[in-house]
């Protein structure tokens, strides 16, 4: 069984935290691990597990690769999107590369940023549903609700008697879109109503039969985007333009709504994706009034709310029900009530061009990460660490001028047609026009001040010639 980890969503209904270049896939928002470390750890004790396969973006794909080294996961194959086209290209995909080495495994397809509070009774599910998805099933995860949710689809499950399937495996009779309130409640009162997961498990050559049938332009263009991809480092590229050629169509839609063979195993485990900081209020550990709080955070007769201070000590008097974020450059005040106008917030950022929709202060890049501490006219400021054996690329800039002064560390700098080591509490300046490079090749991190001058200090002002990470 290959675990398929899907790993592209943008998460922007839990902005400031969650942006485009850094989702809530890759945030520790429930422990001290991300959530995409969450769902490859609880799947350890699974039966004939194999290593994971991640689907990601390619703008991603450092984050994934070293949240798998800090699990130390072996062998995984990290699988890149040069465009998204939903769930079922990607999970076509996959199938395609499973079977790329003669055999017929078993995918469990989960999300990358879902949580599962009941690991035991997860596992179990998964147990379950195998000998259903070896006969050829289907096997979506239905989550037994415990609200009347108007966010989530529904599965109405069939009379498993009538199909022939073990009493823990039901047939599906039908799927539902988002339905209003009044129908979500005759749905959970019903009793045979359950919460789409978004989560399954078949053979590879079963799903790849059913999408041949159903949406053969997908299959078509996944087999086309998997025969012409690149191996890139620890990454298999997939062609951009015959991924962007496929239909842009949920594995629902494509697939389940359509199938004879669709099946359900009930869930019940504490299950939740996290959509909206609610939902993350939801799940967590609160308080003896209901308050769930991260970081800094003090709190003066308050209720039932949600408070996550990411650098400042952050006080709240004399409200319920709130949700409230501090981020380096970016705070949110909102009542949970309204909370789902998050997106309309993010909308709007988008529409002034604000980078703080994409990118948070703190950038991760491959060789470390930089903080952009301070920028006023003609000037910016960034606090660079660069990870033990790590090496920025050999570059130029046409508009800016770079003052790098060594914190802690040692850096082996070239400078023009020179190089040499610049330790702590030593400096050395980068010209206009100049190509440059930075590295570190001692055993612990380099922490160092850059200051650029110039007239133009967008990220776009860099001529590379030569990157160990392969970028352009």
């Amino acid at each position: 069984m290959i675990p398929v980890i899907l790993s592209g969503g943008s998460g922007t209904r839990l902005w400031p935290l969650s942006r485009a270049k850094k989702p809530k896939q890759f945030l520790p928002l429930l422990n001290e691990k991300s959530m995409l470390q969450n769902t490859l750890l609880r799947l350890k004790g699974l039966t004939d597990i194999q290593p994971p396969m991640i689907i990601c973006n390619e703008d991603h794909r450092f984050m994934v690769a070293e949240q798998l080294r800090e699990l130390a996961t072996a062998q995984p194959t990290i699988l890149l999107e040069p465009v998204g086209r939903n769930t079922a290209p990607a999970i076509a995909v996959a199938a395609l590369q499973a079977m790329s080495d003669g055999t017929d495994p078993l995918l469990l397809i989960l999300a990358a940023d879902h949580a599962i509070k009941d690991i035991p009774a997860f596992h179990r599910a998964v147990e379950l549903a195998i000998p259903a998805a070896e006969q050829g099933k289907l096997v979506t995860f239905g989550i037994v609700p415990t609200c009347a949710h108007t966010g989530y689809g529904y599965i109405r499950r069939a009379d498993s008697a009538k199909d022939a399937l073990p009493p823990e495996v039901a047939a599906v009779a039908q799927f539902y879109e988002k339905p209003d309130h009044a129908t979500a409640k005759q749905f959970v009162d019903s009793g045979d109503y359950f919460w789409n997961s978004g989560m399954f498990l078949f053979k590879a050559s079963r799903f790849l039969a059913e999408l041949q049938q159903f949406a053969p332009a997908i299959i078509s263009a996944a087999e086309q985007a998997l025969a012409a991809a690149a191996k890139d480092l620890d990454f298999i590229r997939l062609d951009k333009a015959a991924f962007a050629a496929s239909p842009s169509d949920s594995i629902d839609y494509a697939v389940m709504e359509k199938s004879t063979n669709a099946a359900m195993v009930a869930l019940d485990a504490g299950w939740s994706d996290v959509g909206s900081w609610d939902a993350l209020w939801d799940v967590m550990a609160k308080d003896e009034r209901g308050n769930a709080c991260r970081g800094d955070v003090l709190l003066e007769q308050c209720n039932n709310s949600y408070v996550n201070a990411e650098e400042r000590l952050v006080a709240v008097i004399g409200l319920d029900d709130v949700v409230v974020v501090e981020t380096k450059d970016a705070v949110l005040v909102a009542s949970k009530a309204h909370i789902q106008g998050v997106k309309n917030i993010v909308a709007k950022l988008q529409s002034y061009g604000r980078s703080e929709v994409d990118l948070h202060r703190e950038v991760f890049r491959p060789w470390g990460k930089y903080d952009a501490i301070d920028h006023g006219n003609r000037y910016q400021v960034k606090h660079i660490t660069v990870k033990p054996g790590a090496k920025l690329s050999v570059q130029m800039h046409h508009h800016r001028a770079e003052h790098w002064v060594v914190v802690s560390g040692s850096a082996l700098v070239r400078n023009g047609d020179k190089e040499f080591m610049v330790t702590e509490n030593e400096s050395t300046y980068i010209p206009v026009g100049v190509i440059h490079s930075l590295e570190n090749p001692g055993k612990i991190a380099l922490e160092l001040i850059e200051v650029q001058s110039g007239s133009y200090l967008g990220e776009d002002d860099i001529v590379r010639f030569e990157d160990k990470y392969g970028r352009n």
